[in-house]
């Protein structure tokens, strides 16, 4: 078996830590990379998100607008309604005291 010496061997340990410093920028290289990609793919995500909140929040307003109308023209219609019944219960409650007033005379 061949002997080592102490000045091949500080070689191979000084090669071997060269090849995992270049293993290891590549990998981290790699990985900021994707991490890059990952970044630029959750601020694209964003952007969509948002535009379709805004989106949604303007369908919001209208449909919101479009119900207080129609609860407006309901309450309007109702008010009509209830201002005849009032006009019809008064004719009738004078023809009431009118029919009393004979009975009793």
């Amino acid at each position: 078996m061949a002997e080592i010496t102490k000045k091949d061997f500080l070689e191979m340990l000084n090669d071997f830590k060269s090849e995992i410093l270049h293993q290891f920028r590549i990998i981290s290289e790699d990985v900021t990379t994707k991490v890059q990609q990952v970044a630029e793919g959750v601020s694209n995500l964003n952007e969509k998100f948002d535009r379709r909140l805004d989106e949604l929040a303007g369908m919001n307003e209208t449909q919101h607008k479009d119900i207080l109308a129609a609860i407006k023209f309901s309450y309007a219609e109702l008010d009509r309604r209830i201002t005849n019944l009032e006009k019809e219960m008064e004719v009738l409650k004078r023809r009431m005291d009118k029919l009393e007033q004979r009975a009793v005379s």
